[in-house]
């Protein structure tokens, strides 16, 4: 049997204690969540106290291609950045954000491997806000599709009025 069979069939991992700093320490309970993360419940096999962990897969960095052509690494911060300000003052909550983003990023990872135009996260954001609050989806898409006079908030509006008295 080799080795690493053997460390799993034990489930001792060498993981630090944070109380006392050991390093071999067994897992209790293991769960998934929806942001790819796994938590594991673990006792120290010196001290028996118990902590969690949160292990995430680490995946090959995605770049933005940016307007202008640059490239720079995803930023789910900056996706943030805006929908907090798209969404200031509106009954949207910090859970329903970080919701949002979470799946905006999934997507990401899903669909691309290596680049993603901008545009294409900003639209993806939008649906997904579209969804959620209506206030909120104006806000941000006024922002994000340049809008550049009042004519441009009423055809975006229109679009919207149109798919309500549809369903």
């Amino acid at each position: 049997m080799c080795g690493l069979s053997l460390l799993l069939q034990k489930s001792t991992f060498f993981m630090i204690c944070p109380y006392c700093r050991h390093d071999e320490t067994k897992v209790i309970d293991s769960r998934t969540n929806a942001e790819f993360a796994i938590r594991r419940r673990r006792e120290c096999l010196a001290c028996n106290r118990r902590f969690t962990t949160f292990e995430k897969i680490e995946e090959l960095p995605i770049k933005v291609i940016k307007k202008d052509g640059s490239r720079v690494p995803f930023n789910r911060e900056k996706i943030r950045e805006g929908l907090e300000k798209a969404c200031y003052k509106r009954p949207v909550s910090e859970n329903d954000i970080e919701t949002l983003i979470s799946q905006v990023e999934a997507e990401v990872y899903e669909n691309f491997e290596r680049e993603i135009p901008s545009r294409m996260i900003g639209e993806q954001v939008i649906e997904h806000l579209r969804k959620l609050d209506q206030v909120a989806f104006v806000r941000f898409a006024s922002v994000y599709r340049e809008f550049k006079d009042v004519n441009d908030f009423v055809a975006e509006l229109g679009s919207m009025l149109k798919e309500r008295t549809q369903k």
